[in-house]
């Protein structure tokens, strides 16, 4: 067997875990107010490729992190990613009515619902990560989700998503892009690459350092490849609406780079992350699959 398929059964294994883990996390669709629980299911469960959730347990693997905790760091984070997903397809942003080759949760249910939605998966995606005695270190837990809130907060993820909003038609350069996406998809990636290590132990200020190293490479190369694809590839492979970027007049990767400067940044990224893991040595070699990953993906 190749090591290429020895990485994709792993990944199915964690893949077919998450979605058992996040099924159980949820709250069932019988349960009052059955609309909204059915709505946060639909949002979250049967789609995706779960990279967060492959970043989370990649690390936690490396620092010998136990199951359950991954299984619950996993489920917040992915929980937060798809209450971002709901809000940034709304017609108040995105505007969009495709997302994981289904229709978005403001077209199958109702904008009201998708606001609710969003703000549920969010509180879920905490009450999830602070459950069940699995953290002895009280600070530890806490730190994890102080870790969690800071990348989905203004000075992550959502403050990412301000300054794509306020971009729209503008000229930005490289620099400023960049910054953008390490807020709006960098900031996620890290929080879950260092939610799976801290599952497993206590930090040195140089296993940080190196994670952050390998987190802020592939944060970037997933934005490049998702321009590339978005730019490059149809809706039905991407399984949202491709070419709205272009569109919408968002500033890309590809409309300041260009196609094959693109691709030739994700592969230096892609090779600044496997430098980034070197002292890790063989036991990293998940989380250089991952990166491998991200950036050869067609969809």
């Amino acid at each position: 067997m190749t090591e290429f398929q020895v990485f994709g059964d792993w990944m199915k294994g964690v893949q077919s875990t998450m979605e058992d883990a996040l099924a159980s996390f949820l709250p069932s669709a019988a349960q009052t107010p059955t609309r909204l629980h059915e709505a946060m299911r639909y949002a979250v469960l049967d789609g995706g490729k779960r990279v967060r959730p492959l970043l989370v347990f990649a690390a936690g693997d490396l620092f010998g992190a136990g199951t359950d905790l991954l299984a619950r760091a996993a489920a917040a984070v992915e929980m937060i990613h798809a209450y971002s997903l709901v809000h940034d397809d709304m017609p108040c942003m995105d505007d969009d009515e495709l997302r994981r080759g289904k229709a978005t949760v403001h077209v199958k249910y109702d904008e009201a619902t998708a606001l609710l939605v969003g703000d549920a998966l969010q509180t879920q995606a905490f009450l999830v990560l602070s459950e069940g005695g699995h953290i002895e270190d009280a600070a530890r837990a806490v730190a994890m989700m102080r870790l969690l809130a800071q990348a989905s907060g203004s000075v992550g993820m959502c403050g990412g998503q301000a300054i794509d909003l306020a971009s729209v038609g503008l000229n930005l350069s490289l620099g400023e892009l960049e910054q953008m996406h390490r807020l709006k998809t960098g900031a996620l990636l890290r929080a879950s690459v260092l939610l799976g290590a801290m599952a497993g132990k206590s930090l040195r200020d140089e296993e940080v350092a190196a994670l952050d190293a390998y987190s802020s490479a592939i944060g970037l190369a997933f934005q490049v490849i998702d321009d590339v694809l978005d730019a490059t590839a149809d809706s039905a492979t991407l399984g949202k609406t491709a070419g709205k970027d272009a569109a919408d007049h968002k500033p890309t990767y590809v409309s300041i780079l260009g196609l094959e400067q693109s691709r030739a940044l994700a592969e230096q990224l892609r090779t600044d992350a496997h430098k980034a893991l070197m002292p890790f040595g063989e036991n990293a070699r998940r989380l250089r699959d991952i990166a491998d990953l991200i950036v050869q993906r067609k969809a």
